[in-house]
């Protein structure tokens, strides 16, 4: 029997929304419906299910269970976090304005510059300067606003609820990646946004064994047209991949705690520590948002810039030096990872636009796993060590 977990608890949602034992024999997992297509009993007289692009019994239990995470009325999920963007694009106008902030995920900011930049009139401009965004809100009344917070690698929070309200204010509509924090943590649909955006590859799987993207949204027509854009163009999330995230869900609560607090506790050694300039984490009173996040986020995720000194050089050897933090890209798995933004994740972007916004050669991401936290520190005092050499 279906439970009614509507008014219960994230991690009892995480658990049991999509997670219903099979009806025909009583199997507590999910089963995963690795097939293509599915048998007709008459001509156009299908059981619900035609082919695997359109719908498939294991993608559908993965998107109940994330529209219910992200307390949506519609998910769809994708084959990518990029392609959920492409998405999202492919049903604006063309020649519609799109605001931006500026400290977006590399990859998109390459689609937004390069790609299908003469499709659209694009402005960037930083989301965590209230004023400034407000009034490019009301001067250029954008059809579709582009947000991320905490932004990706600068750790920016813009406040989502006001930059909402104004955007419904000139009939604006409004996208938040919220792959940083997470559902666990923040909510905007709750916030007013009308897409909450996820590149599941991070956080949401939590494993780092799938690429795969999520938008969760509440209107029903904007739905409609996603998905017949994806049933198009074909996008559509593989069933094994699907059984994957659906599994790696469950621990999504639990997961993020651990991340949190370890990320709290290494943030905080790293202000003191003497090779370094300058630590960016929402949990800590010296973020310039600080407020802003303690009153829109439930908890500050695992995600860690810091700044060191020594340059590129310093850099390199510290990074060349830590063996418990794997020198990779992406984030969110359960084991800590750490890059460089500048050579890696982000040199899709110029320099010189790196560094207007304060990408410099010396910024290292760290995403904090849930590993030991003094074995976590060991290690990077070991780069640390090598660095100063």
């Amino acid at each position: 029997m279906a439970i009614d977990t509507k008014n219960q608890g994230f991690q009892t949602r995480a658990l049991h929304v999509g997670n219903d034992p099979d009806p025909n024999n009583g199997a507590v997992a999910p089963a995963l419906y690795q097939t293509s297509t599915y048998v007709q009993k008459s001509p156009g007289q299908h059981q619900g299910y035609e082919y695997s692009r359109t719908h498939n019994p294991t993608r559908d239990r993965l998107q109940e269970c994330l529209a219910s995470l992200e307390k949506a009325n519609h998910c769809i999920v994708t084959s990518t976090g990029m392609s959920a963007t492409q998405l999202i694009m492919l049903s604006v106008p063309k020649g519609s304005k799109i605001l931006s902030g500026d400290d977006v995920y590399g990859g998109t900011y390459r689609l937004f510059t390069t790609v299908i930049n003469e499709d659209f009139h694009f402005s960037f401009a930083d989301s965590s300067d209230t004023d400034i965004f407000l009034k490019m809100i009301e001067d250029q009344k954008p059809y579709l606003i582009w947000l991320e917070s905490p932004t990706n690698p600068l750790l920016k929070i813009c406040d989502i609820e006001i930059i909402c309200k104004k955007a419904k204010e000139v009939g604006a509509k409004v996208v938040v990646d919220n792959t940083f924090a997470s559902p666990y943590f923040q909510n905007p649909l709750e916030l007013g946004a009308d897409i909450a955006y996820h590149s599941m590859s991070k956080y949401m799987n939590g494993h780092s064994d799938v690429v795969a993207g999520a938008m969760m949204l509440n209107d029903t027509n904007w739905y409609q047209e996603l998905f017949k854009l994806q049933n198009s163009t074909g996008p559509t999330l593989a069933p094994f991949d699907s059984w994957l995230v659906l599994r790696g869900v469950k621990t999504l609560g639990i997961r993020m705690d651990r991340h949190a607090k370890n990320a709290q506790r290494i943030a905080e050694w790293l202000e003191t520590h003497p090779q370094v300039e300058r630590v960016i984490y929402p949990g800590l009173k010296s973020h310039p948002q600080y407020d802003i996040a303690e009153k829109q986020m439930k908890g500050f995720s695992g995600m860690i810039t810091f700044f060191i000194k020594g340059g590129i050089e310093a850099s390199r050897k510290f990074l060349e030096n830590v063996s418990l933090f794997v020198l990779a890209e992406s984030l969110g798995g359960v084991e800590s990872l750490i890059e460089h933004p500048a050579i890696m994740t982000h040199a899709s972007i110029p320099k010189v636009e790196r560094e207007k916004i304060g990408l410099t050669d010396n910024l290292i991401r760290i995403s904090v796993g849930i590993e030991e936290v003094d074995d976590l520190i060991a290690d990077l005092e070991s780069g640390f060590s090598a660095a100063k050499n």
